[in-house]
């Protein structure tokens, strides 16, 4: 095992200051050796928000061309957390100048780019190099407790299963227009949160072997030209030039499981939900519900309970289920926690990957990029079947994988 690793993050966004903190904390969490984290870069084209990031989260440096990122040899780890389309240019040639890559969902914004960087990360594993996608959620103790909860048979064989991630980043039509905004149909909140709750719907009920009844709308057709720089999704100064939305605000599909079928609903213009992701699996023996806006806690209803004294119960998570023990520094029964501990849980199972901890020992694996490409088909097939009227489509790849391996760590 190697001593240290050097690390940079690409893209300095939300979701890539969510990468920094990661980084920062994966080495102080559970209990496997692994190697020192050195943080050595944070790249972005906004240089005041490199410079910053990198001040914040204790990286060496900052630049704003990822390319001085490829030819730093103090580097082995990467974080690519960069606008979709840019994905495959910077993953691959970080893959072919060996460094391991941890790349945000969705895997690219075209099924074309996916396969080749798919392709890619299989060609680099043979030579020892890495390449993982984010699959954050699959890390919430809630999400992680459910899906024990079917596999012990306390909930047992799932029959149906439904899904929603009602967001409001797009809900103001003063919202200014970015890369989120353009691109294709089904490129929109289908590809933004949509790659997450099919991921999640999947691991709970297995892969998706068909969809149908897809339906995307766009409620909001301009959106103001932005004065400055848009970081994730904050609102900033707007001129009064507009341009047009080119994908969805909203999207809808149904999908046949490998066990039972199911529902899933996005938004990006529901007001009052934030960070509305809300999961319900309905089993042989009772049903159960986690909702991101309550993380720290589970929802579930025992059929055997009876009449008297059933329905669903609050269930508080602690040390007794997956991810608390040892995941933060105050592990105790009801402290709660967030979505900030799932990245770190992600960025340590790469490392513990990285640094060949064995799998018994480790975190259940971050998902291929082989997953990647099959959540963008499904993805794909939604909006095939919205663009045919709901008409019905099978899913070529489908298979018996699971997009992460085992709910417990």
């Amino acid at each position: 095992m190697v001593e240290t690793l050097g690390v940079a993050v690409i893209g300095a966004g939300m979701a890539g200051k969510a990468h920094m903190a990661a980084w920062k904390a994966a080495p102080s969490v559970f209990s496997s050796d692994v190697p020192a984290l050195r943080l050595v870069a944070v790249a972005d084209l906004y240089e005041p928000l490199a410079r910053e990031c990198a001040r914040r989260f204790g990286f060496e440096r900052h630049c704003t061309d990822w390319r001085e990122i490829l030819e730093d040899d103090e580097i082995q780890v990467v974080s690519v957390v960069v606008a979709n389309r840019l994905h495959r240019e910077i993953v691959e040639a970080l893959l072919e100048a060996g460094k391991h890559v941890l790349c945000e969902k969705p895997l690219s914004d075209s099924l074309e780019d996916a396969e080749a960087m798919a392709e890619a990360a299989r060609h680099a594993e043979e030579r020892g190099v890495l390449a993982r996608i984010g699959f954050t959620f699959l890390r919430a103790p809630g999400v992680a407790t459910l899906r024990e909860l079917i596999d012990d048979g306390t909930l047992g064989r799932v029959r149906h299963i439904s899904g929603r991630y009602w967001t409001d980043y797009g809900a103001s039509p003063q919202a200014p227009v970015s890369w989120r905004y353009r691109g294709g149909p089904g490129s929109g909140a289908l590809a933004d949160v949509g790659s997450h709750l099919t991921y999640l719907l999947e691991f709970l009920a297995g892969p998706v072997r068909e969809v149908s009844g897809g339906r995307l709308t766009t409620e909001i057709a301009e959106r103001p030209l932005p004065l400055g720089n848009v970081v994730g999704h904050q609102h900033v100064e707007v001129s009064a030039e507009t341009a047009p939305v080119e994908n969805d605000d909203y999207a809808t599909f149904n999908a046949r499981f490998e066990h039972g079928a199911g529902s899933l609903e996005v938004s990006r213009v529901a007001t009052g939900h934030p960070n509305g992701l809300v999961l319900e699996v309905f089993c042989e023996n009772g049903s159960a519900r986690w909702d991101q806006e309550r993380p720290s806690e589970i929802g579930l209803a025992l059929r055997g309970d009876g009449p008297r004294v059933g329905g669903f119960r609050q269930v508080i998570l602690g040390p007794a289920h997956p991810y608390v023990a040892g995941g933060m520094a105050m592990d105790a029964p009801g402290v709660g926690w967030g979505q900030n501990q799932m990245f770190e849980y992600q960025a340590r199972a790469f490392l513990e990957e990285i640094a060949g901890v064995p799998r018994d020992q480790a975190l259940p694996r971050c998902a291929a990029f082989d997953a990647g490409l099959h959540n963008m088909r499904i993805l794909a097939a939604a909006a095939d079947s919205a663009l045919a009227g709901g008409a019905t489509v099978a899913l070529d790849d489908a298979s018996d994988e699971l997009p992460l391996e085992g709910a417990t760590p």
